[in-house]
């Protein structure tokens, strides 16, 4: 099949989640923009005028990861449902969303660590590289803090049904981290054939997830 011209548009969504598939086939450090740009039938050029670099590129594909979810996790979390109501809701809404699109959760766990690798441009690089690699350091650290208030709604439902008796004691960033571990692993090891789909998996770990903290 002929690739389609530079001039002809491509969606952002699909080049971002074909580099996912192809991240989660290669791995970043064998993955190239040419493979990316072969798996939504572009001229590697274009795919330059999508996307600077392959960090770039990376790190679009950690931010709609993360994007997917937030939101609605955020809204479930700052609701008015009870306490264990609104964590049952919390990790459905990841797990599917990672079982939706387990490429770009395989990215978030194995890929997260190339972001730190991105290198300063050399000192006779342009203007205009620098200032990219200025703003991709923007966004990069941007990404971090919404990670991190990610985890942050998930300890604040657990210290809030802590509050109210209807969890037991924990310590609440202790247990956050080990389940949203088990929860991130589901998007490298579910499989779209399986005997489970997304909702059932999200039912039975919420299920258990709940007995180990519940009062």
């Amino acid at each position: 099949m002929a690739r389609k011209p530079a001039d002809q548009s491509v969606s952002r969504e699909d080049i971002i989640l074909a580099a996912a598939d192809v991240l989660q086939r290669n791995g970043y450090e064998t993955t190239t923009m040419k493979d990316i740009a072969a798996a939504v039938k572009l001229t590697a050029a274009s795919l330059y005028h999508h996307f600077r670099n392959k960090d770039a590129l990376l790190l679009a594909v950690l931010e709609a990861g993360l994007g997917r979810v937030l939101n609605e996790v955020e809204r479930v979390a700052r609701g008015n449902l009870p306490s264990e109501e609104k964590l049952r809701q919390m990790i459905r809404l990841h797990i599917v969303g990672l079982t939706n699109h387990t490429a770009v959760g395989a990215a978030m766990v194995f890929e997260i660590q190339s972001l730190m690798g991105t290198k300063n441009p050399p000192v006779e690089a342009s203007e205009a590289d620098r200032e990219a690699y200025e703003d991709f350091i923007r966004r990069r650290n941007a990404f971090f803090e919404r990670r991190d208030q990610f985890e942050m709604l998930f300890r604040d439902v657990i210290r809030e049904g802590i509050e109210n008796g209807s969890f037991r004691m924990v310590d609440a960033g202790i247990f956050v981290k080990l389940m949203l571990g088990a929860q991130n692993w589901v998007g490298v090891w579910y499989k779209p054939e399986g005997r489970l789909d997304g909702e059932a998996i999200a039912e039975m770990m919420a299920d258990s997830l709940l007995r180990a903290i519940r009062a």
